[in-house]
């Protein structure tokens, strides 16, 4: 099982996180978390690098119930999507799948909601691609 979704864009790095930032939006996902690789590195540690962003995605009514079934299931939200730059004039957009970093924990209620997270993101890296 892959644990990522993902899609290569013909566009420009921030189309590429504007659209994809809709397209989260679209689905019910806020952006609450964001870091900028490339600032970041170069800040901390002097080193170039590929234009590269985590956007920390959350729907607020998945995460609800995610957490009210297991408590420690926030050491793995929010669900992390990459925007970088491919170094051919194209984005690629990949998304975590929850279904695969969840794997680990035995709770059958949590992969439910892990299932509907999975197919709501999905249907971004989908919209992206269109």
């Amino acid at each position: 099982m892959s644990y990522y979704f993902s899609a290569t864009l013909p566009v420009g790095f921030d189309e590429a996180v504007a659209r994809t930032t809709q397209a989260l939006k679209d689905e019910g996902f806020g952006i609450i978390t964001e870091i900028d690789v490339k600032e970041t590195l170069k800040k901390k540690l002097d080193v170039d690098f590929r234009r590269y962003r985590i956007l920390g995605a959350c729907n607020p009514a998945l995460a609800h119930q995610a957490l009210e079934i297991e408590d420690k299931v926030g050491t793995m939200l929010p669900c992390n999507v990459v925007v970088q730059e491919t170094g051919d004039g194209r984005v690629e957009v990949a998304a975590i799948d929850p279904l695969a970093s969840m794997a680990s924990i035995d709770n059958p209620k949590l992969h439910d909601v892990a299932s509907g997270v999975r197919e709501k993101l999905q249907k971004v890296i989908a919209a992206l691609q269109h």
